[in-house]
């Protein structure tokens, strides 16, 4: 992550929450982390690079930590519409961090009748489970564990460097398995995508700049996922399906046609993460979705793939061959040309599981969690999604000189999302096997 942290946008994420009604007042939100922030350690520690041969960065405890240093209030402008609170986020989201401070930030944004809280923590803090861990010990519903002793004192060069010594041994005796692991990671990022093909070229994959527009649209959870069942696949199987036919869309209003986009995947290693289990523990699978404009059968074709895939290799294998692989392009000083450059993908789409019940902070209900995520390179559109209280929401992260039809974008994924769960749409493999679908493998 911190390899990565050298583009047009840091390597942050975050979330939008949206209050019921007025919100909790500035005053009460720093009176809740000042309690709470406590209880979520790595919120008071930075990160420090450690002497030659003494390994990686550490977080050590910050021992001038103060909320009120983290913690900023904001007018909600008027006429108080969520386009300006999602712009007012969008610059947030982009914003670098000090890099010898605790490396997130909250923002209270208040106006007449209604408040929100804009959140952004760097990458390498959390990945998007633990976000949600943070989120969750945060809220008035989380554990609230006994605190522990802070400042604990900084690690001292003896310690880390025999730290590093056993790290190595242990490095060396697990050899075997490591390698095993690596080829496991290969096999996840090149499952279901032709093995160094270059994906066709698109107006939307050129560099991007330091600025991003959100945008986004909610669906019934529910609904969702009985489009799911009804064709044998997943909630993010029909995420994918509308995400690609909303692409598909603007290509070709764009007078552009191909036959496949690659999407990113983000897979994680585990299936909870809590506020002492931080970190990143994330592989990507790509896949490739036929350009087929008929959504039933483009949501097939991306369920026989995907549950091809899931069987394929362990969860997020990819972790460590792309770790080595980025951590190679910065030090030979080539990261940044990589990523503006790259011909592997043509978007990103994250999907995370949240609370099935709403959150409360200070007393007041969470109505509504938006994700942010900043994709620095030359990606122009990034899709988080976010399942929440039985809402689906999904947020277009998106470069506004490389993607001005971000709105309409919106309204094609929502108009794909309702097509696909109209009665009577299923999957063709169950009404006659439909031929020529599936993972490419050329």
């Amino acid at each position: 992550m911190l390899a990565a942290d050298h583009a047009s946008v840091p390597m942050n994420l975050g979330a939008i929450l949206i209050f019921d009604g007025a919100g909790p007042t500035p005053a009460e939100v720093r009176a809740l982390l000042h309690e709470r922030v406590p209880h979520v350690p790595r919120l008071r520690q930075a990160l420090r690079r450690t002497p030659f041969g003494c390994g990686r960065p550490i977080w050590v405890d910050d021992p001038t930590f103060s909320v009120d240093r983290h913690l900023t209030h904001l007018r909600w402008p008027q006429p108080g519409t969520r386009r300006a609170l999602f712009d007012i986020a969008a610059d947030l989201l982009c914003r670098p961090f000090a890099p010898d401070l605790p490396l997130w930030q909250a923002y209270s944004v208040t106006g007449t009748g209604h408040a929100a809280l804009v959140v952004v923590l760097h990458h390498v803090l959390a990945d998007g489970l633990g976000s949600l861990a943070v989120l969750t010990a945060l809220a008035d519903e989380g554990n609230h564990a006994a605190v522990a002793r802070f400042p604990r004192p900084a690690p001292g060069i003896r310690g880390l460097a025999v730290d590093a010594t056993l790290a190595k041994l242990r490095a060396i005796g697990s050899l075997a398995a490591d390698l095993r692991r690596g080829c496991a990671g290969l096999r996840e990022l090149t499952f279901g995508v032709p093995l160094l093909r270059p994906a066709e070229r698109i107006s939307l994959v050129r560099p991007t700049t330091h600025r991003r527009r959100l945008a986004s649209t909610a669906v019934a959870l529910n609904e969702v996922a009985a489009t799911a069942h009804r064709f044998g696949g997943t909630v993010n199987d029909v995420v994918l399906a509308a995400v690609t036919g909303a692409l598909l869309e603007i290509l070709d209003a764009r007078g552009e046609r191909l036959h496949r986009l690659v999407m990113s995947i983000p897979v994680s290693g585990r299936r909870t993460a809590t506020v002492s289990d931080l970190g990143n523990n994330t592989g990507v699978r790509p896949l490739a979705v036929p350009a087929i404009t008929d959504d039933p059968a483009r949501l097939a074709a991306i369920v026989t793939a995907t549950t091809a895939a899931r069987g394929s290799s362990t969860r997020a294998s990819s972790a460590r061959p792309l770790g080595l692989a980025f951590r190679l392009l910065y030090r030979f000083g080539l990261f940044r040309l990589f990523i503006d450059h790259q011909r592997l993908v043509h978007s990103f789409e994250t999907n995370l599981r949240g609370p099935g019940t709403a959150l409360h902070l200070a007393g007041h209900r969470i109505d509504a969690l938006v994700p942010l995520v900043a994709t620095p390179g030359n990606i122009g559109v990034t899709f988080a999604v976010l399942s929440y209280a039985g809402t689906l929401t999904v947020n277009t992260i998106a470069d506004p000189d490389i993607l001005p039809e971000q709105d309409t974008l919106i309204r094609a994924l929502h108009a794909t999302f309702t097509r696909l769960a109209a009665p009577g749409r299923e999957s063709p493999a169950r009404r006659s096997q439909a031929p020529g679908i599936g993972p490419s493998r050329e």
